[in-house]
């Protein structure tokens, strides 16, 4: 089994960009609701942007929500990854913390915008990591 990245990424593309970058298999779920989730089946790991307002709240967005709301795809959740502008203060990268505590999995990393090169290596030898361990389970 490879690693395997789930995201969601806005009209601003940023997290596409990201995951782009990145070597290993990944699906985006859609931005239309009308479209249909990707089917998991195997364990993953969730990339997910930021849209706080002052509170936090709308943090995760709603089409993030929908797919974490299909049990099985809750189930399969490894960890999630967040991205996020630091202008929004205590609230950057604030969707993974909120995913993180409602689906009892960690956040793993958190990088701004579409991030930089050594996001991309650090998010490169962690997800790694995640699946020696895996596949030694």
């Amino acid at each position: 089994m490879e690693p395997l990245l789930i995201y969601y990424s806005s009209e601003s593309s940023n997290t596409h960009r990201f995951v782009e970058q990145l070597p290993f298999e990944a699906y985006r779920i859609p931005s239309s609701p009308k479209k249909p989730h990707p089917k998991i089946s195997n364990p993953y790991i969730l990339i997910c942007p930021t849209f706080a307002a002052n509170d936090g709240q709308g943090a995760v967005p709603k089409q993030v929500i929908k797919f974490l709301n299909i049990d099985k795809n809750r189930e399969l959740l490894l960890g999630v990854i967040a991205s996020g502008n630091r202008n929004f203060g205590k609230y950057y990268g604030y969707a993974g913390n909120v995913i993180s505590k409602k689906c009892n999995v960690p956040c793993l990393y958190k990088f701004e915008l579409a991030g930089t090169k050594k996001d991309i290596k650090e998010v490169t030898n962690g997800v790694n990591k995640i699946w020696q361990k895996i596949k030694k389970a």
